[in-house]
C-alpha cells in the first residue's frame, strides 16, 4: 500500500463500485482506500514465472491460480487486497460471479522495497484471519530469497526459508521447483 486516498470511512460496497470503473487499482483495509503501488520489471517477471509454473502444475487439479488483478476478500479483517498470485481450490470461488475470491489456499507476494514492511506485518496479520489460507509466500525481488510461511496442524505459522541452490516447496498445492526457476530472467544469479 502506498498512500491513503481517503481519510473518511468507505463501505466495502462503495469501494467495489468505484474499483470497477477506476483506471488504477486500490486496496481496501478497514474502511480506508489505498493506491496500489507500481511494480518493477523484476517484480513483474517473478510474478509471471510463479503464475505460469503454478498454472502448469495445477492444470486439471481443480485449483486455479490468479495473478495480480484478482482481489482477495476477508470479511473478518475487512480487507480487499490484490496479491501478486493467489491460488484457490474452493468451488465457491470458481462458481462466484464476484470479481474477488474469498477462499485462497496459497498467497504469493513479491516484496518491493516500498511494500515489504506492510507485506510482512499488517498484511500478513490480515491474511492469517483467513481460515482457508494454508501458505503465505514472500519472494525477494532483489536477491534470491523466498520465505514460506505454512500453517501447521496446531494453527501456528511456521517459517520455511529458501535460498540459492535450494528447492522451493509450496506444500499447500504440492508444488516444488529449483528456486532459480522463480527468478528466471528477473535478476542476475551468481
Amino acid at each position: 500500500m502506498v498512500a491513503s486516498k481517503s481519510d473518511t470511512y468507505v463501505s466495502p460496497e462503495d469501494y467495489l463500485a468505484a474499483e470497477k470503473v477506476s483506471l488504477i487499482k486500490h486496496e481496501y483495509r478497514q474502511g480506508k482506500i489505498y493506491t496500489k503501488a507500481g511494480k518493477s520489471k523484476p517484480h513483474v517477471i517473478i510474478m509471471g514465472n510463479v503464475s505460469v509454473l503454478l498454472k502448469n502444475h495445477l492444470r486439471g487439479s481443480g485449483c486455479i491460480p490468479y495473478m495480480a488483478d484478482m482481489k482477495v476478500r476477508e470479511e473478518t479483517s475487512n480487507f480487499f487486497y490484490y496479491p501478486d498470485v493467489a491460488v484457490s481450490c474452493d468451488e465457491r470461488d470458481k462458481n462466484a460471479d464476484e470479481d474477488f475470491i474469498r477462499y485462497p489456499r496459497l498467497i504469493v507476494e513479491v516484496l518491493s522495497p516500498t511494500t515489504a514492511a506492510f507485506d510482512r506485518g499488517d498484511k500478513f496479520a490480515d491474511y492469517r484471519t483467513s481460515e482457508s489460507l494454508q501458505e503465505y509466500v514472500l519472494i525477494n525481488q532483489e536477491r534470491v530469497s523466498v520465505e514460506c510461511f505454512r500453517r501447521n496442524a496446531e494453527g501456528l505459522w511456521v517459517l520455511y526459508p529458501y535460498s540459492q541452490g535450494q528447492e522451493v516447496q509450496f506444500a499447500s498445492v504440492n508444488f516444488s521447483c529449483a528456486i532459480e526457476t522463480l527468478y528466471e530472467d528477473a535478476i542476475e544469479i551468481g
